[in-house]
């Protein structure tokens, strides 16, 4: 294998061994790897100011398609502030991939470098990362390698993904100036996106958990804990769409600058996503597949192209699903959120009176559908739940970034809370890996607020 480029053709053979190794059954497990043999390690409550996104916003450089803006976070002090870029994308999904290339390009930051440091690092720490692969994808890593396993869950993907994806990845390479490999770097960069099932947690709250004196009537946690290495926490971004006429509606993604897939985020239609990756499910997952869409593009087109809770529910129940995950989608107009128990085999719809698994480290709780970590995770799931029982009645945005995730420690990489009723967002990121003082952890940083109405708003 080659740090420069991933294999660019692999003969059509290997498609069909693909085939036979793409379905397979869940992995059982006894605790997720947040659990501790004693008592779970408490965090302490953030207690920092909410950070003010709109005056904190910095233009930096603009293009025909595209805007892109630094936002300072005070943080502590000097020593331990950071910076994230918003980059707004404006056309058709090729123009909106061009347009983030070039952003990022004239602001200093080349994804062609971006994009080459993540896959050297996937290599070089492939052996560390195996085990954290769904069991099909260790072994077809080790028969065939890592350029090839990627490109073979392309081929089990690329029927069920949309084209406009792979037109935006094109775009983004071209922006780059077309360097030889970087279009399919970029397409694998995705793909092990889409495979990795990094640990979270995610919550929905309504009615009576809520502060009766807030006007949020909904408002929904995304915690993401996944890898905590350079590149990842150094390209910290959110992405805006503004898509051209019948490219769907306004929305926004959190997480790294030219990652396209579906983390974190909102649409215009108040509706918000949530994922957590299962390495620990029980006999109700039933079966994995990989012939399918990945989850990272189902959540996108949430997003992108549904309106409602409702047409939520329909795509997911209809999509060619792949891995075990627990999904979450709130809808702001009619102030609900839905937890969805997804696999290939299985798509079980839930809120707070038919949460599962049912446990007592996990009790159902009024007017909240929460889980923390894992489906089987004993540790996260019962802190989680404790702090949000101990805050019914009390639970807005402040609260919940106080005195949640910065207790039960989930939320490492970046965490965002959505005010989905308000459509108003709260994000932090982690500390970028060459800051040696203060906590890395998104969880333990300065959240920053933004009214996502003005940022769908933004005008090129």
């Amino acid at each position: 294998m080659s740090s420069s480029s991933p294999t660019h053709h692999l003969p059509l053979l290997l498609f069909f061994l693909l085939v036979t190794l793409l379905s397979v059954s869940p992995t059982q497990g006894a605790f997720c790897h947040a659990d501790h043999k004693g008592p779970p390690v408490l965090g302490s409550p953030n207690t920092f100011p909410i950070n003010d996104g709109v005056k904190m916003s910095k233009l930096v450089a603009s293009t025909p398609n595209g805007k892109l803006y630094a936002v300072s976070v005070p943080n502590n002090n000097a020593t331990t502030a950071g910076t994230f870029h918003i980059a707004h994308l404006y056309g058709t999904p090729y123009q909106m991939g061009f347009a983030q290339a070039a952003l990022y390009k004239k602001a200093g930051m080349d994804l062609e470098v971006f994009m080459n440091k993540v896959w050297g690092y996937l290599e070089t720490q492939v052996d560390e990362m195996i085990p954290t692969f769904p069991k099909f994808l260790q072994n077809l890593i080790a028969r065939v390698g890592l350029d090839a396993a990627l490109e073979f869950t392309y081929l089990a993907s690329e029927p069920f993904t949309g084209d406009y994806f792979y037109e935006e990845m094109k775009g983004m390479a071209a922006g780059c100036g077309n360097p030889p490999g970087l279009e399919q770097t970029i397409k694998f960069v995705h793909m092990i996106a889409g495979l990795t099932q990094g640990k979270c947690s995610m919550f929905g709250a309504w009615g009576e958990m809520l502060n009766p004196d807030s006007s949020t009537k909904l408002l929904q946690l995304r915690a993401l804990d996944w890898n905590m290495g350079s590149p990842f926490t150094d390209y910290p971004a959110m992405t805006v769409y503004h898509p051209a006429e019948n490219g769907g509606n306004s929305f926004l993604l959190v997480g790294m600058a030219g990652f396209i897939g579906g983390l974190t985020g909102v649409s215009e239609h108040q509706l918000g996503i949530s994922e957590i990756g299962v390495s620990y499910p029980d006999d109700t997952f039933g079966n994995e597949s990989r012939i399918g869409i990945p989850f990272i593009f189902v959540l996108r087109d949430i997003l992108q192209w549904d309106s409602t809770l409702a047409d939520s529910i329909n795509r997911l129940q209809t999509a060619k699903r792949t891995c075990d995950l627990i999904l979450g989608v709130g809808d702001g107009k009619i102030s609900q959120f839905r937890g969805f128990q997804y696999s290939s085999s299985v798509l079980r719809v839930m809120n707070d009176t038919t949460q599962m698994p049912v446990a007592e480290w996990h009790p159902r709780i009024k007017d909240v559908a929460y889980w923390g970590m894992d489906w089987i995770c004993v540790g996260d799931n019962e802190v989680l739940g404790k702090q949000l029982k101990a805050n019914s009645g009390k639970l807005d945005g402040p609260t919940a970034i106080r005195d949640t995730i910065s207790i039960e420690k989930s939320g490492s990489n970046h965490a965002a809370f959505y005010d989905l009723t308000n459509l108003e967002i709260y994000v932090s990121y982690a500390a970028p890996s060459t800051q040696t003082e203060g906590s890395p952890d998104a969880f333990d940083r300065q959240f920053t607020w933004f009214d996502a109405k003005l940022l769908f708003a933004e005008k090129l």
